[in-house]
């Protein structure tokens, strides 16, 4: 604690009282000496042993007053940088969470998105924008608009930039020709970026384009893969089809552009593209190598085989109860493929399942049925469940995962989190391997409560026998972190992205 600053000049004035009354009683026991001019030697020499004390006394206080300063300045500086590492952190945390939404959003919404400078240099785009002008991101970013679009696509928002420059919000609908030729409804914003002191440094803008309506060509009944003789998987018909397709409003269309005819054409025909991510060991035993996952992921062939994204499609599956159907065309589809390409194989291959599948009663039997067909071991697959979707309906997700471990495939319960209702589930359903969720994982370096939970949830699963995954893993520090507390495997974009599941052929 800092005294107060008076009390220094009062020990000051206190010193220099004592001091010139010390020269007093000297100058007056040395006129009492006889010799005059021996006194008058030693008074002076007196006078300048005083003043030296007095000015090395000042000069100590001096000194100590600074190095009190300096001890305050010291502990306000400790407690700034205290602050500034909990900010740090917590922005940290903040960017590492907002990375991971901007990679969703990059990767499954269905709209182009682009951020400019006030000289309209492009500052940031994603995937669906790059692949309108296809071209690469290099030849799109830290370039003017003008320079990488084409005329019809510039002047077209030409006046609307300019609105935007002068601070207003614009919206706009247009319709424009994609290079294929294919004509694209286009419904369009444009967002002024301000800064602190209210000025324009630039705006945002998002276009969402449409496909127009036109006569859908013949179904080609394949998921195209590379090969001049391609699979085609057959589906057992769902009693139900009918039925869900005389409840879908006539016209009703998702928010992307994709009708639900289209939709229901597309799982019949087998208009779908397969992706993987490869979900690879962390704990390697030259003894005991661990198999390397695969995760099975899917996108939508729209005309002129452009890909939508899942993002714009199936949430509108989910809405008309069509997920079962997706799901068996994905798993025949596996089969067949594992069948032709991967008789051998010991990776193994990750299929998601929708809660709606969870509740299909006649699904082990269809996959029994599969099976049957072919020589693949089931051990090469394992179906995913989603935690919230099991927690929803336990005593489904519990028959399910019995029922496809008793015909030998694996089953896997994914985004798990640590919390009461995750652990009472955890005791009741049996599982091969548990998939920590991505919010814990990509925090473990800046959040220890986080990596407290990744510990524990992985602790736990291991006690029980069951192999750990961890979700959305970034970077190589996480990788070694990983590594350091014993989790069993790693997928996300620092281990491997999504590619066509052709490219294992």
């Amino acid at each position: 604690m800092r005294r107060n600053p008076l009390v220094y000049i009062v020990k000051s004035y206190i010193m220099a009282g004592i001091a010139f009354a010390a020269i007093a009683l000297l100058m007056m026991a040395s006129y009492s000496i006889i010799d005059i001019a021996l006194a008058w030697m030693i008074t002076l020499l007196w006078t300048a042993l005083i003043i030296s004390i007095l000015v090395m006394t000042n000069q100590i206080m001096r000194t100590n007053r600074k190095l009190r300063n300096y001890e305050g300045q010291l502990a306000a500086n400790k407690d700034r940088l205290t602050n500034e590492i909990k900010h740090r952190l917590w922005a940290e945390k903040t960017a590492s969470e907002n990375k991971t939404r901007l990679q969703f959003v990059d990767e499954s919404f269905p709209v182009m998105l682009a951020y400019f400078n006030i000289d309209q240099r492009c500052r940031y785009h994603n995937q669906l924008f790059k692949k309108w002008f296809m071209l690469k991101e290099n030849q799109i970013e830290g370039r003017l608009l003008q320079e990488f679009s084409d005329a019809a696509f510039y002047l077209g928002i030409q006046e609307c930039i300019k609105k935007t420059l002068s601070g207003k919000i614009v919206h706009n609908e247009r319709i424009l020709k994609s290079s294929k030729g294919l004509a694209y409804s286009f419904t369009e914003q444009f967002i002024p970026h301000f800064d602190s002191k209210r000025e324009i440094i630039g705006f945002y803008t998002l276009h969402i384009p449409r496909a127009q309506e036109k006569k859908l060509p013949p179904s080609n009944n394949h998921l195209i893969t590379g090969t001049s003789d391609p699979i085609k998987p057959t589906t057992q018909k769902n009693p139900d089809e009918n039925k869900i397709r005389s409840s879908i409003p006539e016209n009703e269309d998702s928010q992307s552009g994709v009708s639900a005819d289209r939709i229901i054409q597309a799982i019949e025909g087998g208009e779908f593209h397969l992706y993987c991510q490869k979900i690879t060991p962390l704990q390697n035993d030259p003894n005991s190598p661990s198999p390397i996952h695969q995760e099975i992921l899917i996108r939508m062939a729209e005309e002129e085989n452009n890909l939508i994204p899942p993002g714009a499609f199936l949430p509108f599956v989910e809405k008309y109860k069509m997920m079962p159907l997706l799901d068996r065309w994905v798993v025949s589809y596996m089969i067949q493929w594992l069948s032709t390409y991967q008789t051998t194989s010991k990776s193994i291959f990750c299929i998601n399942v929708a809660q709606d599948t969870l509740s299909d009663t006649s699904f082990s039997e269809f996959m029994r049925n599969q099976l049957q067909k072919t020589k693949i071991s089931a051990q090469t697959l394992c179906f995913e469940i989603e935690e919230l979707d099991a927690i929803a309906n336990p005593a489904n997700a519990l028959s399910f995962a019995e029922n496809i471990r008793n015909l030998g495939c694996l089953v896997s319960l994914c985004s798990f989190n640590h919390n009461q209702a995750s652990l009472d589930l955890l005791r009741k359903i049996k599982i091969d391997f548990l998939k920590i969720d991505g919010s814990l994982i990509c925090n473990i370096l800046q959040d220890p409560e986080d990596l407290a939970k990744v510990i524990a949830i992985n602790r736990i699963a291991h006690i029980i026998k069951i192999q750990t995954i961890a979700e959305l893993v970034e970077t190589n520090e996480i990788i070694v972190k990983l590594r350091e507390i014993d989790v069993d495997f790693a997928q996300g974009f620092g281990i491997s992205r999504p590619h066509p599941l052709k490219e294992l052929q």
